[in-house]
């Protein structure tokens, strides 16, 4: 078990620790005890942190050249890569992963972005226009565009995959030149509060990132309603994406919201099905089913339903629930009380509605907001199918035809991500062009990398994290025409 007792737990604005007007406590989701008492950010805080990140903005960090941006972001890089192991127990102590799977996934995907987007501090160019002319005469123009920074953004994190997710936000915004105030999950604070602490140590100037938890009703709504905040990225449910997104159309913030997801994984019967069922699996018990790519409804052809089913369950029930620190480990507790009590409650709602619970189904007994991995099989209409759980539980649905399969995939209100299981290569082209969704995996489940764009359609948000998308999103085109 990690030390916490040295570790930052105030308000970091200006590049400075303050204390809050008053704080919260969290609980280790793996005993149901007291774990760590937080300052809460207010109205107030939220101006602070807007003056600081505004000064920097216009001062030191805005002056700094490209290429000392990229240099920092590398080297904050640097010290996430050294300290790997530390973030890593950090972030499994407050929300309850397995810590092998923090440190070998999650934590380098943080390394990864800001390493990507460090490569970009230099590279953010605009274009020459050719066009016809002042007003369209004989008077030529010299026309072209400058990306700039929009100025302070705003991230809001959630608490399933903190640093990682943070690190979509993040670096983009810094290579880009712009100064970030940062609102982790009130259940998931710890590992950003260290990496505050490895941003003074990289060097940025003070106000160029600042860390503000809180209550998310208190100092998220204080963000969105900022006129001093340029833009707001949020990452966690559709029903909070929908209050900041108004809230923030009050002074025309821009806004990036990654919301709810329910995605399909279709199973084809010409899949090689044992990668398919190892895949499908690892998309619904990852990270507790706590993601919001999690592919929760299982798609599945009727000549290898029977299969994949029983393959779900063997699957399940090799599942290891304990302490996320046991190596032994596969899945350790959902994040609070709260959340386990839901995904029971949606496991209770499913079999009522007529699902057949093939394994799972309940929370073992002992301290702690465990469940267990949990399979069902049923149809699309069943509310297990149609709502975002956040938990391991899936629902195994069976089809007779690409076309009904294609349906089922898109009959619900989210459109965040979906998998393809086939070894025809037209057809896995084909399914991923009609699939309503922002990201497709072909024999993977949620391939991420920062190379690649993600986010969602429908209810599952708007915008685009990662890749050279992110590079448009933190920057506003400025067009110049010279009169020669």
């Amino acid at each position: 078990m990690i030390d916490i007792s040295n570790l930052h737990t105030g308000l970091y604005i200006g590049g400075e620790w303050r204390d809050g007007r008053d704080t919260f406590t969290t609980l280790n989701p793996a005993t149901g005890q007291p774990l760590a008492e937080l300052a809460a950010a207010d109205a107030g805080d939220v101006d602070a942190a807007v003056s600081a990140a505004t000064a920097a903005f216009r001062g030191d960090w805005g002056a700094l050249a490209p290429s000392r941006k990229g240099a920092l972001l590398n080297k904050l890089a640097d010290l996430v890569e050294r300290d790997v192991e530390q973030l890593a127990a950090l972030e499994s102590l407050d929300m309850g992963r397995p810590v092998g799977m923090s440190a070998a996934m999650m934590i380098p995907n943080l390394i990864g972005t800001l390493r990507y987007y460090a490569g970009w501090a230099d590279k953010i160019n605009g274009e020459l226009i050719a066009n016809d002319g002042y007003m369209g005469g004989p008077v030529p123009t010299h026309a072209y565009t400058r990306r700039e920074p929009l100025g302070v953004v705003a991230a809001i994190v959630p608490w399933n995959a903190p640093l990682m997710i943070l690190g979509w936000k993040l670096a983009p915004a810094l290579a880009c030149g712009n100064t970030v105030i940062i609102k982790p999950a009130e259940d998931a604070s710890l590992s950003i509060l260290r990496l505050a602490e490895l941003v003074t140590e990289a060097g940025f100037p003070p106000g160029t990132v600042n860390v503000l938890p809180g209550v998310g009703k208190v100092a998220g709504e204080a963000l969105a309603l900022h006129p001093g905040i340029k833009k707001i990225s949020f990452t966690g449910s559709t029903a909070t994406g929908r209050a900041i997104l108004q809230n923030s159309a009050s002074n025309f913030k821009r806004t990036a919201l990654e919301l709810g997801g329910k995605a399909p994984q279709i199973i084809f019967d010409d899949a090689n099905l044992e990668a398919a069922i190892q895949g499908t699996a690892m998309g619904l018990f990852f990270n507790q089913g706590e993601v919001c790519a999690a592919g929760t409804r299982v798609i599945a052809h009727r000549k290898v339903y029977d299969a994949v089913i029983d393959g779900l369950k063997g699957a399940a029930q090799a599942q290891v629930i304990g302490d996320p620190f046991d190596p032994s480990t596969t899945m350790g507790p959902l994040v609070n009380e709260r959340q386990r009590d839901r995904v029971l409650e949606y496991m209770k709602t499913g079999a009522g509605e007529g699902a057949d619970v093939v394994t799972g189904g309940s929370a073992p007994e002992g301290p702690g907001f465990f469940v267990e991995p949990t399979v069902l099989a049923g149809n699309n209409e069943m509310t297990v199918a149609r709502e975002e759980i956040f938990g391991p539980v899936g629902v195994v649905i069976p089809f007779d035809s690409d076309d009904e399969a294609i349906a089922l995939a898109n009959d619900n209100q989210y459109g965040l991500s979906a998998t393809v299981w086939t070894s025809d290569v037209t057809r896995a082209h084909t399914i991923s062009a009609k699939v309503e969704a922002g990201a497709i995996g072909v024999n993977g489940w949620s391939p991420l990398a920062p190379q690649l764009p993600w986010g969602g359609v429908k209810a599952s948000g708007v915008g685009r994290e990662l890749g050279y998308e992110g590079i448009l999103s933190y920057t506003e085109p400025k067009t110049v025409t010279i009169v020669l």
